[in-house]
């Protein structure tokens, strides 16, 4: 059945799916790319009214300082900013994410991957999972990824998020040596013929293992939440 819907409005500027993650399990994220700081602000507001957290992604420098100053001398809210994910994410205490028993392993193959390897692992996160990551295992040097990828299968993970740049082999070779989803995200990095993750996403489309399934350019979000959603439903 469908579950319940309800929109509710910020102003002109928004309409806020607040009950997404009660009917899909995923959370809302608000995506602060090519808005003002003052449009993130007033749906963040808007948030944490109706949830209790705001989970903001993509933020420039200019929303982070209006956020900081709105926010910080505000006892009963919790700021954590993970700089690398470029994610805010504001909590009403005491509220806290529910836990599951999903667990998800995150690997890079280089550290130019990071920074959307640390998105995918914020949005697991709060999706309840467990995220046990290794990063700079890429197949330039190829040894380094068996004993990581051995502690991630010994740890008993249920999906693999695979993040890689350049000409994006490594999720391919890692899903053709596990016996559990593997997902690509292919990273904007490279150069000439096929940049900007475009020879990546190529190759991850292309690969002859079974078993690998690929998300869009850079989208750290799409597979930290389509990993916690198969992490958790095989737990539950």
């Amino acid at each position: 059945m469908l579950k319940a819907n309800l929109i509710e409005e910020v102003g002109d500027l928004a309409k806020l799916d607040i009950f997404r993650k009660i009917r899909t399990g995923v959370v809302e994220v608000i995506y602060a790319e090519n808005k003002t700081p003052q449009m993130v602000l007033d749906i963040t507001n808007s948030f944490l009214d109706t949830k209790n957290y705001a989970i903001i992604s993509r933020y420039t420098a200019e929303q982070e300082i209006l956020l900081n100053e709105q926010f910080k001398n505000e006892q009963d809210l919790s700021i954590k900013t993970n700089q690398l994910a470029k994610i805010i994410i504001i909590t009403r205490k005491p509220f806290e994410f529910a836990r599951k028993k999903g667990k998800v392993g995150i690997i890079t193959a280089g550290s130019s991957d990071i920074p959307v390897a640390e998105e995918a692992k914020v949005i697991a996160e709060s999706m309840g999972c467990e995220v046990v990551s290794s990063y700079d295992l890429g197949i330039a040097g190829i040894h380094r990824i068996f004993n990581p990828l051995s502690e991630m299968v010994k740890t008993g993970v249920h999906v693999i998020i695979v993040c890689a740049g350049m000409e994006g082999t490594l999720p391919g070779v890692v899903a053709a040596l596990v016996d559990i989803p593997v997902i690509g995200v292919p990273i904007s990095s490279g150069y000439g013929l096929g940049e900007k993750g475009v020879g990546a996403l190529t190759t991850m489309l292309q690969s002859c293992s079974p078993g690998l399934l690929v998300v869009n350019i850079d989208n750290g979000f799409g597979a930290g939440a389509s990993a916690a959603l198969i992490a958790n439903k095989v737990e539950e």
